[in-house]
């Protein structure tokens, strides 16, 4: 059974999104088990800096050999930071998911959208679920 990385500092989407909380900003990325299976990840597209975006909506997208998949926002927010770096070198996301290839920052408006996310326990059982 693979093991996929799941830090307990995260709260976890449906669509393979995380999100860490750090004061008044929260980070957003794709989780080990999404880059696992998009496999070699080729492209990324962010939202502009600026953006304000509910839960749910699409602010992005990742493409990789296998698949396109949109990308989610687990929280709402205005978006302050891309990880631009990402551009030049989107393989990055499949080396260091949860540290380096961060996506996004974004300044949070609403934390009690956490309540609906996924804790790292309940999303490693999910992953498992899923294969």
């Amino acid at each position: 059974m693979a093991t996929w990385k799941t830090p307990a500092d995260c709260r976890y989407t449906k669509s393979d999104e995380w999100v860490r909380v750090e004061g008044a900003e929260a980070v957003i990325g794709i989780t080990d088990y999404a880059q696992d299976q998009l496999s070699d990840i080729v492209f990324i597209e962010f939202p502009s800096i600026g953006a304000t975006l509910a839960a749910g909506a699409t602010f992005g997208t990742v493409e990789s050999v296998k698949a396109a998949s949109d990308l989610a926002m687990p929280i709402s927010g205005e978006v302050i930071a891309v990880n631009s770096s990402l551009s030049d070198s989107p393989e990055k996301i499949n080396e260091d998911a949860f540290g380096a290839a961060w996506l996004i920052r974004i300044r949070h408006t609403n934390l009690a959208e956490l309540d609906a996310l996924m804790d790292a326990e309940a999303y490693q059982k999910y992953c498992e679920e899923r294969g």
